[in-house]
């Protein structure tokens, strides 16, 4: 109840005059019945944006860090997050996968709409990154039909640096509903868990139109993490003012046998 009060009469209408959002393909969602919604992952606001567009409730796993926060910030953010219909998602892997994977077959065994980021974390830089196949076991299990999602836009919001938002359109495409059930009664070993993400992944790029990274989204976020990281004093000193017997005795005794 609160959540349709929500979308309509507070949070919905303020974001449509800031943000002016369109939308196309919403015949594509199913009226009823679980379907997986799929799609890029740039913006928080992205899990605000795709149920203010879609016609029915769509229910994300938010990472679990969003409902275990102190205070009243902690309070305020775990409030939001249940009213918004997000559940808990342990990204750790092994067992808090596991139940992450759990929770969402519970949402589509009851008939509802999951969303769902392939990528598994924030895009870095607005690029479209390698699919988790977390997604392609929530697939072979619940055998419900994906709906690819664009959301475009969003990366343009707050951009890297920046502290205040800034309000520009945002778009959601949907596209036509993916059926996996060919693969039925197949050994569910990687390769068909790559597979299927991977088809699952060229939808969200063919929407999109993002530029496409192999790579994990997580593996380069934290290659810029450590390289933004200030360099301890040491490594900062001139070649000669490194004392001899490290490197600089290293480069005279190479000297001296070409020599």
């Amino acid at each position: 109840m609160f959540y349709w009060f929500l979308k309509r009469v507070v949070a919905g209408p303020i974001l449509r005059i800031l943000f002016r959002p369109w939308v196309r393909g919403l015949d594509n969602l199913p009226s009823d019945g679980p379907a997986i919604i799929a799609g890029n992952h740039n913006h928080f606001m992205d899990s605000i944006f795709v149920p203010l567009l879609a016609p029915r409730p769509v229910v994300y796993l938010a990472k679990k860090d969003y409902f275990t926060g102190r205070g009243l910030k902690g309070a305020v953010t775990r409030w939001f997050f249940k009213l918004n219909n997000q559940l808990p998602m342990d990204r750790a892997g092994g067992s808090g996968s596991q139940a992450s994977l759990e929770s969402g077959l519970k949402v589509l065994r009851e008939g509802n709409s999951l969303g769902i980021y392939p990528e598994g974390t924030r895009s870095p830089d607005g690029k479209l990154y390698r699919g988790r196949t977390g997604i392609a076991r929530l697939v072979l299990e619940s055998g419900a039909p994906v709906i690819p999602v664009a959301i475009i836009g969003t990366d343009q919001i707050q951009p890297p640096g920046r502290l205040i938002p800034k309000f520009r359109r945002v778009g959601i495409v949907f596209g036509s509903a993916m059926d996996f059930s060919k693969y039925e009664g197949l050994p569910t070993d990687r390769f068909l868990l790559r597979s299927v993400t991977d088809e699952i992944m060229y939808e969200i790029l063919r929407l999109s139109g993002q530029e496409y990274v192999d790579k994990y989204a997580s593996t380069v976020k934290t290659k810029l993490l450590t390289s933004s990281k200030p360099k301890k004093a040491e490594d900062r000193k001139p070649e000669d003012e490194k004392p001899q017997g490290s490197t600089g005795a290293k480069d005279d005794q190479a000297q001296s046998e070409t020599d």
